[in-house]
Protein backbone atom coordinates (compact mmCIF):
# COMPACT_ATOMS: atom_id res chain seq x y z
CA UNK A 1 0.00 0.00 0.00
CA UNK A 2 1.71 2.99 -0.85
CA UNK A 3 1.70 6.18 1.35
CA UNK A 4 -1.42 7.97 -0.50
CA UNK A 5 -3.23 4.91 0.04
CA UNK A 6 -2.52 4.25 3.85
CA UNK A 7 -3.24 8.10 4.60
CA UNK A 8 -6.54 7.63 2.64
CA UNK A 9 -7.59 4.61 4.62
CA UNK A 10 -6.46 6.97 7.67
CA UNK A 11 -8.53 9.90 6.59
CA UNK A 12 -11.86 7.06 5.78
CA UNK A 13 -11.15 5.85 9.21
CA UNK A 14 -11.59 9.63 10.17
CA UNK A 15 -14.47 10.20 8.89
CA UNK A 16 -16.77 6.74 9.54
CA UNK A 17 -16.42 7.81 13.12
CA UNK A 18 -16.72 11.19 13.03
CA UNK A 19 -20.26 10.71 10.85
CA UNK A 20 -21.56 8.36 13.56
CA UNK A 21 -20.33 10.18 16.81
CA UNK A 22 -17.85 7.35 18.14
CA UNK A 23 -14.60 7.65 19.78
CA UNK A 24 -11.93 5.28 19.44
CA UNK A 25 -9.02 4.31 22.00
CA UNK A 26 -6.52 1.71 20.68
CA UNK A 27 -4.58 -0.46 22.75
CA UNK A 28 -1.39 -1.86 21.36
CA UNK A 29 1.37 -4.61 21.86
CA UNK A 30 3.42 -5.01 18.21
CA UNK A 31 3.03 -2.14 16.85
CA UNK A 32 3.76 0.21 19.56
CA UNK A 33 1.29 2.91 19.29
CA UNK A 34 1.40 2.92 15.15
CA UNK A 35 -2.36 2.63 14.83
CA UNK A 36 -3.08 5.72 17.15
CA UNK A 37 0.03 7.76 16.05
CA UNK A 38 -1.20 7.45 12.20
CA UNK A 39 -4.94 8.41 13.18
CA UNK A 40 -3.43 11.48 15.04
CA UNK A 41 -1.60 12.87 12.07
CA UNK A 42 -4.84 13.82 10.59
CA UNK A 43 -5.67 17.46 11.81
CA UNK A 44 -8.70 17.48 14.19
CA UNK A 45 -8.37 13.88 15.25
CA UNK A 46 -9.26 14.94 18.77
CA UNK A 47 -12.78 15.20 17.78
CA UNK A 48 -13.12 11.06 17.08
CA UNK A 49 -9.56 9.73 19.21
CA UNK A 50 -9.81 9.17 22.70
CA UNK A 51 -6.32 8.16 23.15
CA UNK A 52 -3.91 5.08 22.99
CA UNK A 53 -2.27 2.62 24.98
CA UNK A 54 0.74 0.85 24.51
CA UNK A 55 0.80 -2.32 26.79
CA UNK A 56 3.85 -4.26 25.76
CA UNK A 57 4.34 -6.20 28.67
CA UNK A 58 2.02 -9.00 30.58
CA UNK A 59 2.34 -6.91 33.28
CA UNK A 60 0.66 -3.56 31.39
CA UNK A 61 -1.76 -5.69 29.49
CA UNK A 62 -3.43 -6.33 33.06
CA UNK A 63 -3.38 -3.12 34.88
CA UNK A 64 -3.20 -0.56 32.35
CA UNK A 65 -6.01 -2.48 29.91
CA UNK A 66 -7.54 -4.98 32.66
CA UNK A 67 -6.86 -8.04 30.74
CA UNK A 68 -7.28 -11.15 33.49
CA UNK A 69 -4.20 -12.58 34.65
CA UNK A 70 -5.27 -15.90 34.07
CA UNK A 71 -6.61 -15.14 30.42
CA UNK A 72 -2.71 -14.28 30.03
CA UNK A 73 -1.61 -17.52 31.43
CA UNK A 74 -4.07 -19.91 29.91
CA UNK A 75 -4.48 -18.49 26.34
CA UNK A 76 -0.83 -16.65 26.68
CA UNK A 77 -0.55 -12.91 25.29
CA UNK A 78 -0.65 -13.54 21.66
CA UNK A 79 -4.50 -15.29 21.59
CA UNK A 80 -7.85 -13.74 20.37
CA UNK A 81 -8.96 -14.00 24.24
CA UNK A 82 -6.37 -11.68 25.01
CA UNK A 83 -6.88 -9.40 22.20
CA UNK A 84 -10.25 -9.30 22.64
CA UNK A 85 -9.57 -8.45 26.90
CA UNK A 86 -7.41 -5.73 25.81
CA UNK A 87 -10.17 -4.44 23.88
CA UNK A 88 -13.08 -4.72 26.23
CA UNK A 89 -10.46 -3.30 28.80
CA UNK A 90 -9.76 -0.38 27.38
CA UNK A 91 -13.45 0.39 26.93
CA UNK A 92 -13.89 0.10 30.42
CA UNK A 93 -11.52 2.71 31.45
CA UNK A 94 -11.47 5.26 28.26
CA UNK A 95 -15.20 6.57 29.93
CA UNK A 96 -15.66 8.77 26.86
CA UNK A 97 -14.78 5.89 24.25
CA UNK A 98 -17.36 3.75 22.02
CA UNK A 99 -14.91 1.93 20.06
CA UNK A 100 -11.54 -0.07 21.14
CA UNK A 101 -9.28 -1.91 19.01
CA UNK A 102 -6.00 -3.61 20.14
CA UNK A 103 -3.44 -5.88 18.76
CA UNK A 104 -1.51 -8.22 20.06
CA UNK A 105 1.37 -10.01 18.02
CA UNK A 106 5.01 -11.43 16.90
CA UNK A 107 6.65 -9.13 14.90
CA UNK A 108 9.58 -10.96 14.50
CA UNK A 109 12.50 -11.62 13.81
CA UNK A 110 12.67 -13.79 17.03
CA UNK A 111 9.53 -15.17 19.12
CA UNK A 112 7.68 -17.31 17.02
CA UNK A 113 6.86 -20.84 17.83
CA UNK A 114 4.78 -23.37 15.71
CA UNK A 115 1.64 -22.58 17.13
CA UNK A 116 2.46 -19.16 16.40
CA UNK A 117 4.76 -18.45 14.05
CA UNK A 118 6.55 -14.19 13.44
CA UNK A 119 3.75 -12.64 11.76
CA UNK A 120 0.88 -14.38 14.02
CA UNK A 121 -1.03 -11.13 15.34
CA UNK A 122 -4.56 -10.94 16.74
CA UNK A 123 -7.02 -8.64 16.83
CA UNK A 124 -9.54 -7.39 19.14
CA UNK A 125 -12.77 -4.82 18.45
CA UNK A 126 -14.92 -4.06 21.47
CA UNK A 127 -17.67 -1.64 20.53
CA UNK A 128 -20.25 0.22 23.40
CA UNK A 129 -22.35 -1.53 24.33
CA UNK A 130 -21.28 -5.30 24.66
CA UNK A 131 -20.52 -6.25 21.96
CA UNK A 132 -16.87 -7.67 21.12
CA UNK A 133 -14.98 -9.83 18.42
CA UNK A 134 -11.59 -10.99 17.22
CA UNK A 135 -9.37 -11.83 14.79
CA UNK A 136 -6.08 -13.90 13.92
CA UNK A 137 -3.89 -13.42 11.27
CA UNK A 138 -0.61 -14.19 9.97
CA UNK A 139 1.11 -11.80 8.14
CA UNK A 140 4.29 -12.41 6.26
CA UNK A 141 7.60 -10.23 5.55
CA UNK A 142 9.79 -8.53 7.79
CA UNK A 143 9.26 -6.75 11.39
CA UNK A 144 8.44 -3.60 9.57
CA UNK A 145 5.89 -5.27 6.80
CA UNK A 146 4.13 -7.33 9.39
CA UNK A 147 3.93 -4.09 12.22
CA UNK A 148 2.28 -2.10 8.74
CA UNK A 149 -0.04 -4.80 7.74
CA UNK A 150 -1.05 -4.88 11.16
CA UNK A 151 -2.06 -1.08 11.53
CA UNK A 152 -3.79 -1.39 7.66
CA UNK A 153 -6.09 -4.55 9.14
CA UNK A 154 -6.66 -2.80 11.96
CA UNK A 155 -7.55 0.29 10.63
CA UNK A 156 -9.95 -2.00 8.24
CA UNK A 157 -11.71 -3.60 11.17
CA UNK A 158 -12.58 0.21 12.46
CA UNK A 159 -14.28 0.62 9.18
CA UNK A 160 -16.82 -2.33 9.96
CA UNK A 161 -18.26 -0.67 13.12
Amino acid sequence: MSETDFRSLCEKVFAHLAARDLRLVTVESCTGGMICAALTDIAGSSSVIEGGLVTYSNALKNSAAGVPEETLVRYGAVSEETAQAMAEGALCHAADASVAVSVTGIAGPDGGSADKPVGTVCFGLAIFPGKAISERHIFSGDRAAVRNATVRHALEMVLKV
